[in-house]
């Protein structure tokens, strides 16, 4: 899968999430040879569990389906810059590569706030890319989301 497919596919995942009320946020991995492993969107309210973010379910479905912690040479597309928490998982899974769209000044932890990948503790780096072709689609999901909840 190419990787306008693949983060186009993770923007479907965002809108799939916003119509469950979820915020809408989106993920898809693919493997070491382009194969998709796992997509999802957020299900913390679904779910009633505060981890349950789309990259976190994305990378524990991907674990599952090689039948390894390590997600060695994978790529992680997520339609909005991940959180700590989810960079966090991504150094401790080995995430080869992150790839997303829209940045969050706000709460993202990857170009923003604590850039945690650039933090001498981070023991495993991946490759970051933004996709900013995709990043106006995903910033208008999310806008358009919490337009809808302040009503």
């Amino acid at each position: 899968m190419e990787d306008g497919e693949a983060i186009a596919l993770a923007l479907e995942e965002a809108k799939s999430a916003a119509l469950r009320g979820e915020v809408p946020v989106g993920a898809v991995l693919l493997g070491a040879d382009g194969a998709l492993l796992a997509q999802g969107g957020n299900r913390i309210v679904e779910l009633k569990d505060p981890t349950a973010h789309a990259e976190m379910l994305v990378m524990r479905a991907g674990a599952r389906a090689l039948n390894n912690e390590r997600l060695t040479g994978t790529t992680l597309y997520v339609s909005l810059e991940p959180c700590a928490m989810c960079a966090g998982a991504m150094a401790m899974a080995r995430v080869g590569r992150l790839v997303f769209a829209a940045c969050d000044p706000k709460g993202g932890a990857v170009l923003h706030g604590p850039r945690f990948f650039e933090q001498p503790t981070c023991h495993h780096r991946p490759v970051v890319e933004q996709v900013e072709t995709h990043a106006a689609e995903a910033g208008e999901i999310l806008r358009d989301f919490f337009r809808a909840r302040r009503g």
